[in-house]
């Protein structure tokens, strides 16, 4: 069975970073369908073409890309859409901003291509664009941030399966590391992270680990 096209929508203000990434995504089963060159541009086009997923800079004149994911996230025209955060910086606050948005992960801009295609591929299976050591900066600067906002998210109704799930996934594992802890398939570990996350209400692995935290049911620095 042929796989579904995945739609992208590049939003960077240099011509020079969008060709390259055109030549990264010239894959059978991606296609980009718009090339954006300001935030605001690339809100507009997004509302226009409702790809799967948007690759957002961060810096962009006239609106950042902060600002350009809170409208395209804020919109219901849009809100399905998947927002990956392009950035020369690991993990910069304005990253970190973005995901607490909803943007389902980020990629450096020198990131390997194969990665890069890969990782767009999971977001789009809703995985989130999140390794474990991207993980482990999440955390350092949620020990870093006020107090956290409990109540947000109760997993007092989640299975004793869901839980080790759930704590699996925000440490960080992906889910052949899930499988291998529950001696499960990668399939059904898979299953097991949709449900969760339909389950919690979260969008993806990235908007759960920052529920997560929010919500104060994992503390920075404890295992």
């Amino acid at each position: 069975m042929t796989e579904p096209v995945i739609t992208v929508l590049i939003a960077d203000d240099h011509q020079l970073v969008r060709a390259g990434l055109r030549v990264v995504l010239d894959e059978p089963d991606l296609t980009v369908v718009a090339e954006a060159t300001t935030g605001a541009e690339a809100v507009r086009l997004t509302r226009e073409h409702q790809p799967d997923l948007v690759l957002m800079d961060i810096r962009m004149p006239e609106l950042d890309g902060l600002e350009a994911t809170r409208r395209i996230l804020g919109d219901p025209v849009t809100a399905g859409v998947r927002v990956v955060v392009l950035t020369t910086y690991d993990l910069d606050e304005y990253v970190f901003r973005a995901l607490r948005l909803g943007a389902s992960g980020f990629a450096l801009k020198d990131l390997d291509p194969g990665q890069l295609v890969d990782g767009l591929r999971a977001v789009a299976r809703g995985d989130g664009m999140l390794a474990p050591a991207v993980t482990r900066r999440l955390i350092a600067v949620f020990a870093r941030s006020p107090s956290p906002i409990t109540g947000r998210l109760d997993v007092a109704r989640l299975t004793t399966r869901e839980r080790e799930v759930f704590d699996l996934v925000v440490a960080g594992h992906d889910n052949t590391a899930i499988a291998d802890a529950l001696r499960i398939s990668p399939a059904t570990a898979r299953t097991h992270v949709s449900r969760l996350l339909a389950k919690v209400g979260a969008r993806d692995r990235a908007n759960l680990v920052i529920m997560a935290y929010e919500s104060g049911l994992v503390v920075p620095g404890t295992p």
